[in-house]
Protein backbone atom coordinates (compact mmCIF):
# COMPACT_ATOMS: atom_id res chain seq x y z
CA UNK A 1 0.00 0.00 0.00
CA UNK A 2 1.63 3.26 -0.77
CA UNK A 3 1.65 6.29 1.23
CA UNK A 4 -1.20 8.05 -0.80
CA UNK A 5 -3.15 4.75 0.05
CA UNK A 6 -2.72 4.85 3.33
CA UNK A 7 -3.76 8.34 3.90
CA UNK A 8 -6.93 7.52 1.39
CA UNK A 9 -7.57 4.46 4.13
CA UNK A 10 -7.32 6.62 7.05
CA UNK A 11 -9.32 9.10 5.54
CA UNK A 12 -12.18 6.70 4.57
CA UNK A 13 -11.89 5.48 7.98
CA UNK A 14 -11.44 8.19 10.14
CA UNK A 15 -14.68 10.12 8.94
CA UNK A 16 -13.49 14.03 9.19
CA UNK A 17 -15.96 16.28 9.96
CA UNK A 18 -17.94 17.35 7.09
CA UNK A 19 -17.40 20.84 8.61
CA UNK A 20 -13.68 20.66 7.15
CA UNK A 21 -14.04 20.83 3.78
CA UNK A 22 -17.76 22.24 3.26
CA UNK A 23 -16.72 25.73 2.36
CA UNK A 24 -14.43 24.81 0.21
CA UNK A 25 -16.80 22.11 -1.63
CA UNK A 26 -14.58 19.31 -1.84
CA UNK A 27 -16.64 16.51 -0.88
CA UNK A 28 -19.10 16.25 -3.53
CA UNK A 29 -15.15 14.94 -6.01
CA UNK A 30 -13.99 11.67 -6.55
CA UNK A 31 -10.80 12.30 -5.06
CA UNK A 32 -10.15 12.60 -1.23
CA UNK A 33 -10.61 16.42 -0.28
CA UNK A 34 -6.61 16.10 1.51
CA UNK A 35 -5.55 15.05 -2.33
CA UNK A 36 -7.25 17.82 -4.04
CA UNK A 37 -5.81 20.28 -1.91
CA UNK A 38 -2.11 19.09 -1.67
CA UNK A 39 -2.30 19.07 -5.63
CA UNK A 40 -3.44 22.97 -5.60
CA UNK A 41 -0.75 23.55 -2.99
CA UNK A 42 2.05 21.99 -4.61
CA UNK A 43 1.33 23.82 -7.68
CA UNK A 44 0.96 27.62 -6.00
CA UNK A 45 3.96 26.69 -3.50
CA UNK A 46 6.61 25.07 -6.05
CA UNK A 47 7.50 25.41 -9.35
CA UNK A 48 5.37 23.31 -11.19
CA UNK A 49 3.79 22.73 -14.37
CA UNK A 50 0.25 21.25 -14.08
CA UNK A 51 2.11 18.21 -15.73
CA UNK A 52 4.88 18.04 -12.69
CA UNK A 53 2.05 17.49 -10.65
CA UNK A 54 0.08 14.70 -12.77
CA UNK A 55 3.68 13.12 -12.81
CA UNK A 56 4.44 13.72 -8.87
CA UNK A 57 0.71 11.77 -8.15
CA UNK A 58 1.24 9.12 -10.65
CA UNK A 59 4.47 8.10 -9.03
CA UNK A 60 2.49 8.06 -5.48
CA UNK A 61 -0.33 6.12 -7.01
CA UNK A 62 -2.92 8.70 -7.37
CA UNK A 63 -3.79 8.89 -11.40
CA UNK A 64 -5.03 11.82 -12.95
CA UNK A 65 -5.23 13.67 -15.94
CA UNK A 66 -3.04 17.24 -15.60
CA UNK A 67 -6.34 18.57 -16.91
CA UNK A 68 -8.17 17.87 -14.16
CA UNK A 69 -4.95 19.84 -11.80
CA UNK A 70 -5.68 22.84 -13.60
CA UNK A 71 -9.86 22.44 -13.08
CA UNK A 72 -8.52 22.46 -9.69
CA UNK A 73 -6.43 25.20 -10.08
CA UNK A 74 -8.75 27.23 -11.49
CA UNK A 75 -11.77 26.82 -8.85
CA UNK A 76 -10.00 25.98 -5.57
CA UNK A 77 -7.28 28.91 -5.79
CA UNK A 78 -9.13 31.66 -4.44
CA UNK A 79 -11.46 29.52 -1.84
CA UNK A 80 -7.83 28.62 -0.45
CA UNK A 81 -7.15 32.69 -0.72
CA UNK A 82 -9.86 33.05 1.41
CA UNK A 83 -9.27 30.20 4.02
CA UNK A 84 -5.89 31.65 4.55
CA UNK A 85 -6.66 35.24 5.03
CA UNK A 86 -7.51 35.32 8.41
CA UNK A 87 -4.20 33.90 9.64
CA UNK A 88 -2.01 36.57 8.00
CA UNK A 89 -0.39 39.27 9.43
CA UNK A 90 -2.39 42.67 9.23
CA UNK A 91 -1.17 44.73 6.51
CA UNK A 92 2.08 47.07 7.02
CA UNK A 93 1.48 50.85 6.37
CA UNK A 94 5.42 50.86 4.68
CA UNK A 95 4.51 49.54 1.06
CA UNK A 96 7.08 48.72 -1.84
CA UNK A 97 5.50 49.12 -4.84
CA UNK A 98 7.19 48.55 -8.21
CA UNK A 99 5.99 46.96 -11.39
CA UNK A 100 7.20 44.14 -13.92
CA UNK A 101 7.08 42.57 -17.27
CA UNK A 102 4.82 39.38 -18.20
CA UNK A 103 3.20 37.89 -20.83
CA UNK A 104 -0.67 36.98 -20.99
CA UNK A 105 -2.28 35.41 -23.63
CA UNK A 106 0.97 36.18 -26.00
CA UNK A 107 1.31 39.64 -25.29
CA UNK A 108 3.33 41.54 -22.87
CA UNK A 109 1.67 43.04 -19.99
CA UNK A 110 2.60 45.37 -17.11
CA UNK A 111 2.22 44.02 -13.36
CA UNK A 112 1.46 46.84 -10.66
CA UNK A 113 2.95 44.89 -7.19
CA UNK A 114 3.00 45.98 -3.86
CA UNK A 115 4.41 44.43 -0.70
CA UNK A 116 4.55 45.66 3.17
CA UNK A 117 7.22 45.19 5.25
CA UNK A 118 5.96 41.80 6.74
CA UNK A 119 7.06 40.64 2.73
CA UNK A 120 2.54 40.15 2.33
CA UNK A 121 2.05 41.15 -1.04
CA UNK A 122 -0.92 43.65 -0.75
CA UNK A 123 -2.51 43.82 -3.92
CA UNK A 124 -1.84 43.07 -8.04
CA UNK A 125 -2.60 44.43 -10.95
CA UNK A 126 -2.16 43.65 -14.97
CA UNK A 127 -2.47 47.13 -17.19
CA UNK A 128 -1.30 46.97 -20.96
CA UNK A 129 -0.29 50.66 -20.03
CA UNK A 130 2.37 51.78 -17.34
CA UNK A 131 0.74 55.07 -16.79
CA UNK A 132 -0.47 57.65 -14.12
CA UNK A 133 -3.94 56.31 -15.12
CA UNK A 134 -2.74 52.26 -14.20
CA UNK A 135 -0.78 53.73 -11.10
CA UNK A 136 -4.00 55.56 -10.03
CA UNK A 137 -5.85 52.34 -10.53
CA UNK A 138 -3.73 50.20 -8.62
CA UNK A 139 -3.06 52.40 -5.79
CA UNK A 140 -7.05 52.91 -5.21
CA UNK A 141 -7.27 49.02 -5.59
CA UNK A 142 -4.42 48.43 -2.80
CA UNK A 143 -5.71 51.31 -0.33
CA UNK A 144 -8.79 49.35 -0.53
CA UNK A 145 -8.07 45.95 -0.18
CA UNK A 146 -5.69 47.23 2.42
CA UNK A 147 -8.34 49.53 3.95
CA UNK A 148 -6.01 51.76 4.90
CA UNK A 149 -3.48 54.36 3.74
CA UNK A 150 0.03 53.74 4.15
CA UNK A 151 2.63 56.24 5.75
CA UNK A 152 5.30 54.98 3.67
CA UNK A 153 5.76 54.31 0.03
CA UNK A 154 9.07 53.30 -1.97
CA UNK A 155 8.84 53.58 -5.79
CA UNK A 156 11.63 53.74 -8.73
CA UNK A 157 11.60 57.08 -10.12
CA UNK A 158 8.92 56.69 -12.38
CA UNK A 159 7.51 60.10 -12.83
CA UNK A 160 3.87 59.15 -12.88
CA UNK A 161 4.21 58.06 -8.76
CA UNK A 162 4.52 61.71 -7.45
CA UNK A 163 1.21 63.00 -8.58
CA UNK A 164 -0.76 59.55 -7.78
CA UNK A 165 0.28 59.71 -4.80
CA UNK A 166 -0.11 63.15 -3.58
CA UNK A 167 -3.36 62.59 -4.52
CA UNK A 168 -4.81 59.62 -2.92
CA UNK A 169 -2.24 59.04 -0.33
CA UNK A 170 -1.09 63.15 0.51
CA UNK A 171 0.91 62.49 3.69
CA UNK A 172 2.60 59.34 3.06
CA UNK A 173 6.72 59.52 3.15
CA UNK A 174 7.50 58.88 -0.70
CA UNK A 175 11.02 57.38 -0.98
CA UNK A 176 12.82 56.87 -4.19
CA UNK A 177 16.53 56.40 -2.87
CA UNK A 178 18.81 53.97 -5.03
CA UNK A 179 18.35 50.22 -3.99
CA UNK A 180 15.18 50.96 -1.80
CA UNK A 181 13.14 49.11 -3.70
CA UNK A 182 15.49 45.92 -3.79
CA UNK A 183 12.40 44.01 -1.56
CA UNK A 184 9.51 44.24 -4.17
CA UNK A 185 12.21 43.10 -7.15
CA UNK A 186 13.37 40.60 -5.33
CA UNK A 187 9.66 39.58 -4.49
CA UNK A 188 9.30 39.83 -8.32
CA UNK A 189 12.12 37.22 -8.77
CA UNK A 190 9.62 34.74 -7.35
CA UNK A 191 6.34 35.63 -9.69
CA UNK A 192 8.66 35.45 -12.61
CA UNK A 193 9.89 31.49 -11.37
CA UNK A 194 6.35 30.87 -10.61
CA UNK A 195 5.37 31.75 -14.37
CA UNK A 196 8.20 30.37 -15.76
CA UNK A 197 6.97 26.45 -16.17
CA UNK A 198 3.76 27.81 -17.19
CA UNK A 199 5.19 29.82 -20.00
CA UNK A 200 3.69 33.06 -19.40
CA UNK A 201 -0.01 33.42 -18.51
CA UNK A 202 -2.84 32.46 -20.98
CA UNK A 203 -5.48 35.00 -19.08
CA UNK A 204 -5.60 37.44 -15.79
CA UNK A 205 -8.71 38.47 -14.06
CA UNK A 206 -7.51 41.75 -13.24
CA UNK A 207 -9.95 44.58 -14.25
CA UNK A 208 -9.06 46.93 -16.54
CA UNK A 209 -6.34 44.66 -18.02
Amino acid sequence: MTAFEQRDYRYENSSPSPRSYRPLGLRRFRFPPDVIVLAVRWYLRFGLSYRDVEAILTERGVEIDHVTIYRWVLRFTPLLADAARPGRHAVGDRWWVDETYVKVAGRWRYVYRAVDQYGQVIDVFVSPRRDAQAARWFFQRAIGTAKLTPVEVVTDHAPVYPGVLEELAPAAWHRTDQYANNRVEADHGRLQARLRPMRGSSRTATPGS
